[in-house]
């Protein structure tokens, strides 16, 4: 890597060269055992597994299906799947299964979306993020899961069975559609998981079918439930036998004494969980790894599946074995290690066309959250909380994600010692306003007890764990709905009209007006997004029930109803608005310069947007300017009172719709990106804040890309202005410059300033301490820094695997130098 950083002049080189090596030597696995995995981990090339489209194919050509419900129907396809799979073990590995026939070999769900041959041409030799298929993979598909499942994949029937006019937003860019290629299943792990086994949840299904009233008009839905719920109970725990018996065959041709007495050992473990609720550290963390290889076997739903509250749900295994002498602090670090690599060993499943560009990566976002509150109301951080920041920071893999849920309650230390893990620069781990997140989930009318064990997943997004389905929908576009307003209606990038006419704005004599007419867009759109979301909800209710999932989230069993149908405890689907800065300043520039100073004429603004700045090049230099033009991170009024009120008019808009039809979902927002934010911004032209075509908008809440000029303070007080406790959750990114971590004092400033903006109301923050030099360097010269680390939205990723239009943004994001 020096190399590649030879032509620079001597001070960037040296300032280049200091980057890498901090981030380097953080880099410590325990032993030789986890450096050896997570080099395999790192190393191996992600590729397609077409084992599971064989066998789901197998299965439904079958005569087993046949005439039985749908619910058995899939019960049965999972058992199939866990008696007939591949049963892999990474050399030394201490925790057993993996979904899929390999390290990052990566199935594909056909039932969900069935790849075409185009599709795996386009993953095998795309530059950024390939999934490399191999030509047996292709011959499959071609000869056998293609003819089968097309036109019968849940991305099919959801294309044929909504209207033209989603069609043609979707397809304008106004939104994206998360489930077109994966499923439903936006939760994660509750403390249900770890203090039950298989055997407590079958009798708990044996149970209710007995108390179910034949006079009941859903009786026969609900005991078909039952019965599938039963079967895929039965399926985890075939998989497990089939590891141990596999484990003790291994144990009997081992020969060094040493992992002979391991395999036993983990043989013993499989035996014992997931049938029973564990006992041990050890066990808690293979019982919870059946379960997490089960949900992402049966759909692998989006986003990925997660333990949830990970330091409170081990601890109590973690104390009590260190009481009674099974384990050391070294030995847990260890399993933790193991068990880390277990998730980077599980990329996302392969996306294309608009999938792929909403959430461009390899991260299937299974998020371990640290910190927050106990049930009791009392603070949360714990002895293995420090422990596994230690894990994250000596392991700096790509998966697992984690969140630090910080509370008014929990003290200095665990903030301070967070951000010292976020100091090399990989990007981990984001920080969460924990006080919020119980103010959000009372607001949606959880209880306080639910609501104190509540977390985040994905990349910002709260929900009540293990007790609630809080599905996600798609992206929405909100600078683009301001192109169609200022083109009443019309797309100009294609000309077809897609929205309402709303009037010419040459005519509007306000900012009012303007205003009125972007808002009944915004209206409108939702309107047919809202639509779509409930015809693809009761889709998935009836043709694609996850009874697997739907053992280990609370109150599914007792309501006799699967998670895609309502059976959780609380039921939320969701809306991922993008574009809150450039919005914002979008509006503010019409405000200010053509109703307020009158600098321009709308006439003028128009033509100066749809051509796309040519001949307008001073106009469009004052519009950038944030010295000329009101930009929102300064900590300025005048845009930032227009950004709180575009979060609370869209907030209340998107609230207003009735509960869904299937899971009386009620309706929320959130405001992320993923990677959404450079699609959106190649469908959206020129847009009022100086904003190029093509262009990324900007991401998540954060200011747009070098806009945000009066430092950190500036922007979380412009940022906390918005009320974020209407939402599910909001996500702001910031650069920092590395050289503010070699200084004590400047963490504990950082800490503090983090403080003050949860108390003002701010969500999330996450940090990328990188130099504009070193991303530099990496895009000229790639191969050179294969393993460089970046922010991108609630995730890590690999900053060479990005498009360059993301590589660019990530660039241009402002450099914070002082806090």
């Amino acid at each position: 890597m020096s190399e590649a950083i030879s032509q620079s002049c001597p001070e960037v080189k040296k300032k280049i060269e200091k980057e890498l090596e901090r981030r380097k030597s953080s880099i410590k696995p325990i032993n030789e055992r986890v450096a050896n995995l997570r080099k395999e981990s790192v190393e191996t090339e992600v590729k397609v597994s077409s084992e599971r489209a064989r066998l789901i194919t197998e299965f439904y050509k079958s005569e087993i299906p046949k005439g039985k419900s749908i619910p058995v129907q899939r019960a049965l396809a999972f058992k199939y799947l866990l008696e007939h799979c591949s049963l892999p073990i990474e050399e030394g590995q201490l925790i057993v299964g993996l979904r899929g026939t390999g390290v990052k070999e990566v199935p594909t769900y056909p039932e969900i979306c069935v790849h075409s041959m185009e599709d795996l041409e386009i993953l095998n030799s795309r530059q950024n993020m390939p999934y490399k298929v191999d030509e047996e993979t292709r011959e499959l598909y071609k000869n056998e899961i293609i003819p089968f499942w097309k036109g019968r994949a849940m991305r099919d029937m959801i294309f044929e069975t909504l209207p033209q006019e989603w069609i043609d937003a979707y397809e304008a860019g106004i939104w994206t559609e998360f489930m077109e290629q994966r499923s439903p299943g936006h939760t994660a792990g509750g403390g249900r998981i770890f203090r039950m086994g298989v055997l407590d949840i079958k009798e708990e299904i044996k149970k209710k079918m007995g108390e179910l009233d034949p006079s009941d008009p859903e009786y026969y839905e609900k005991m078909e439930e039952l019965k599938a719920m039963d079967i895929v109970a039965e399926a985890i725990l075939i998989y497990a036998k089939r590891y141990a018996e596999k484990l003790e065959k291994m144990a009997e041709e081992e020969k060094d004494p040493k992992r002979k007495k391991e395999l036993k050992q983990m043989a013993e473990i499989c035996k014992r969980v997931p049938a029973h609720a564990p006992r041990t550290f050890w066990e808690a963390l293979q019982h919870y790894w059946f379960v997490h290889v089960g949900v992402t076997y049966e759909t692998n739903p989006w986003d990925s599946f997660n333990p949830g509250r990970i330091d409170q749900h081990l601890y109590p295994f973690y104390k009590r074995d260190l009481e009674e002498g099974r384990l050391t602090r070294e030995k847990a670090k260890e399993l933790l290690q193991c068990f880390w690599l277990k998730f980077n060993n599980q990329p996302a499943v392969p996306k294309v066309g608009v999938t792929a560009e909403e959430s461009f990566t390899y991260n299937d976002f299974s998020k371990l959250n640290l910190g927050g509150l106990k049930k009791d109301g009392s603070d949360g951080v714990n002895e293995l909380s420090y422990l596994i920041l230690e894990v994250l920071s000596e392991m700096r893999t790509l998966q697992p994600n984690t969140a630090v849920l910080i509370s008014n309650k929990n003290p200095d230390r665990f903030l301070i010692e967070a951000l010292k893990v976020v100091g090399p620069g990989f990007g981990e781990p984001p920080f969460f306003n924990f006080d919020g997140v119980i103010v959000k989930m009372l607001r949606q009318g959880k209880t306080l007890e639910d609501a104190r064990t509540s977390g985040v997943s994905g990349c910002v997004e709260t929900g009540a764990f293990g007790k609630e389905a809080y599905i996600l929908t798609g992206y929405f576009n909100l600078p683009k709905i301001l192109e169609i307003t200022l083109n009443n209606g019309i797309d100009p990038r294609t000309g077809k009209k897609i929205g309402i006419e709303t009037g010419d704005p040459r005519n509007f004599k306000s900012f009012e007006e303007l205003w009125n007419a972007f808002v009944k867009q915004v209206n409108h759109f939702l309107d047919i997004k809202m639509k779509g979301n409930d015809i693809i909800e009761t889709l998935y209710a009836k043709y694609l029930p996850v009874p697997f999932m739907s053992l280990w989230i609370e109150d599914c069993v007792k309501n006799a109803k699967d998670y895609n149908g309502g059976g959780t405890r609380y039921n939320t689907q969701y809306i991922q608005v993008v574009g809150l800065g450039t919005i914002a300043d979008s509006l503010a520039a019409i405000k200010y310069h053509v109703f307020d100073k009158k600098t321009f004429v709308m006439e003028e603004l128009l033509n100066a947007l749809k051509n796309n700045w040519k001949g307008y090049e001073m106009m469009r230099e004052i519009l950038r300017n944030p010295e000329k033009t009101p930009k929102f991170g300064n900590d300025d009024e005048y845009v930032d009172e227009i950004a709180k009120k575009v979060v609370d008019t869209v907030v209340d808009l998107i609230e207003a719709y009735p509960p869904s039809p299937v899971r009386k979902a009620s309706k929320r927002a959130y405001f992320l990106p993923t990677t959404v934010h450079v699609y959106f911004g190649k469908v959206t032209g020129a847009t009022p804040d100086g904003r190029d075509a093509g262009f990324p908008v900007s991401e998540g809440i954060s200011p747009v890309q070098g806009m945000d000029r009066k430092g950190i303070a500036a922007v979380f007080r412009s940022v906390a202005k918005c009320d974020w406790d209407k939402t599910g959750g909001a996500l702001l990114n910031q650069k920092l410059t590395p050289d503010l971590f070699d200084n004590e004092e400047n963490i504990k400033k950082l800490a503090q300033l983090i403080r003050t903006f949860f108390r003002l109301g701010g969500h999330h923050v996450q940090f990328n301490v990188i130099s504009a030099e070193l991303l530099r360097e990496a895009q000229k010269r790639p191969q050179e820094f294969q393993d460089l680390m970046v922010r991108v939205a609630g995730y890590s990723d690999y900053f060479v695997n990005l498009p360059k239009g993301l590589q660019d943004e990530i660039i241009a994001r402002t450099e914070h130098k002082k806090v």
